[in-house]
């Protein structure tokens, strides 16, 4: 992974002794004449000096940057969720390659806590950078403009700040980056990949179970949106829905719930918890005509894809997320980088959707 050594300083050192070497050689031989001689001798050592002075600012401006001591404030969704984990670890290790200090505020999945936490970050003067990752796209907005109104950096990271679930472009000004992914995209190749699976069967209709995490949530509300526009006017019917609140073992209970409900169910389509309690439904359940789609890319869910047992998943990758995020918040500090909107699937393969013909060309970053 890019980074950023400090090597400005020897460099400028490197370029002063030269300069001093050439100077002092331009002066013995600028001219036979002694008179001249010894004009050269005596405005050498000024020219001399005068570039090594320089020399030496451009160093010393260097060192501080490469000095400059970055104290991070993290503020984490929920550090106990399994795609959290990885995320967080990902970037504590670039934190400590680089020197920076990492504190680490644990909202827990509460809205109020985390904008309680922001709080005490941005009135306690230590830290010149904070990481969001927010629970409630708009409930920070306030309080992050509040902290680059003061002068400490902010990069926004998994979770849309802002209003618009539809983009990955900042939506607050002065924000140093934003490495999210887009929700509206993950319900559209959800959709898109249901129908697929619709098609590969010749079902019409197709019923398909609807797995929300929390229903409630913007997040949901974008990811769902998109999913039903995707299927529009497709044989896809969503006929029973259920909620596994980003946990397998929720997960099973709510898929038992709608295939009692719906025991001619086609496809059921979640994300990759919840895909993992529609595995253990099905095994328990000797089930075996139920496809799934689901979003995560989590190594339970690419290993299930590889198998059959998932029809294709959509590829998220918390650990980028994280390295990514203390990368651009370190090079906001340090040189006044603005890296805008960063993609952390850029370069997957097949725009990260995780299909039986390439599952092996993913390397998962969670494990579900």
């Amino acid at each position: 992974m890019p980074h950023f050594p400090a090597t400005a300083r020897g460099r400028a050192a490197a370029m002063a002794a030269l300069a001093a070497t050439a100077l002092a050689l331009a002066a013995c031989s600028s001219s036979s004449n002694s008179s001249s001689a010894a004009a050269a001798t005596s405005s050498a050592p000024a020219a001399s000096t005068s570039a090594a002075a320089s020399a030496s600012a451009s160093a010393s401006a260097s060192a501080s940057t490469a000095a400059k001591k970055v104290n991070i404030a993290y503020l984490s969704f929920a550090v106990n969720n399994s795609y959290d984990a990885p995320m967080l670890a990902a970037a504590q290790a670039v934190a400590q390659a680089e020197g920076a200090t990492l504190k680490v505020f644990d909202a827990n999945n509460s809205p109020q806590t985390q904008y309680q936490e922001l709080q005490t970050v941005i009135s306690s003067g230590q830290y010149n950078g904070i990481i969001t990752q927010p629970i409630e796209g708009t409930g920070l907005l306030t309080l992050v403009k509040q902290a680059i109104a003061k002068g400490i950096k902010v990069v926004n990271m998994d979770q849309i700040l802002g209003p618009n679930l539809g983009t990955d472009a900042p939506q607050v000004t002065g924000l140093s980056a934003n490495v999210t992914f887009v929700p509206t995209e993950i319900g559209t190749k959800m959709g898109q990949l249901t129908v697929q699976a619709c098609a590969a069967k010749k079902l019409s209709p197709c019923k398909v179970g609807y797995l929300y995490d929390i229903k409630a949530s913007a997040l949901d509300t974008a990811i769902s949106g998109a999913f039903d526009a995707a299927v529009k006017g497709s044989p896809v019917q969503v006929v029973t829905t259920g909620q596994s609140f980003f946990t397998p073992t929720i997960g099973l209970t709510a898929v038992q719930t709608m295939l009692q409900a719906q025991p001619s169910l086609n496809v059921i389509v979640g994300s990759d918890q919840g895909m993992e309690g529609a595995m253990t439904a099905f095994t328990t359940g000797h089930i075996t005509k139920v496809m799934l789609v689901g979003y995560g890319a989590s190594a339970a869910a690419v290993a299930g894809v590889e198998s059959g047992a998932i029809y294709a998943d959509v590829a998220q990758a918390p650990a980028s997320e994280g390295r990514l995020a203390v990368e651009a918040l370190i090079k906001a500090v340090q040189q006044g980088t603005v890296s805008g909107a960063i993609d952390p699937v850029a370069g997957f393969p097949d725009q990260g959707v995780v299909t039986k013909a390439d599952a092996k060309q993913f390397t998962p970053e969670w494990n579900g």
